[in-house]
């Protein structure tokens, strides 16, 4: 891990296939969130670089900055099948700020070893220089993982 990167791993009792099915999902992304924010989303199963889906935020989960309910834009950047999936995000703020999460996904004993990232090394230098990243803990992401155990594990789609 990196000053600006945070990986963050957990073996996930399904195969690959399964679990990548949920990352693809609007609705898996709001189901798996441990941050609270994500409230609810719009648009199509993606299923290729260039898709978007929209997600509809609270920011008063995090209690940090005073935005209320918005809408971000979540934009595919990595999309390899059942291996990887990566996006970006576009909200009200301007500049856009780059940053980027996404999941690797590697067959393993006993299931899938998923990789959640979170990256904020290629942001706009006003976001870098503002110092608020990262927004998102490592215990944020630990928990969506295991979070997304659980949804699995129940058979969500």
């Amino acid at each position: 891990m990196t000053t600006e990167r945070m990986e963050v791993q957990r073996t996930i009792e399904a195969d690959p296939a399964t679990i990548f099915r949920v990352l693809c999902d609007p609705q898996g992304h709001v189901t798996i969130d441990s941050s609270g924010m994500l409230m609810d989303a719009s648009g199509e199963r993606v299923a290729a670089v260039g898709d978007s889906f929209v997600v509809h935020m609270d920011r008063e989960a995090l209690n940090d900055f005073p935005m209320g309910r918005y809408d971000v834009t979540v934009t595919i950047t990595t999309f390899v099948p059942d291996r990887e999936i990566a996006w970006t995000i576009l909200g009200q703020i301007r500049p856009p700020i780059g940053h980027v999460y996404g999941y690797t996904l590697e067959p393993g004993e006993g299931g899938t070893v998923v990789t959640s990232y979170y990256d904020w090394s290629t942001i706009d230098p006003v976001w870098k220089e503002a110092g608020i990243f990262p927004v998102i803990s490592e215990g944020a992401l630990r928990a969506t993982l295991g979070i997304l155990g659980r949804t699995v594990a129940r058979g969500a789609k």
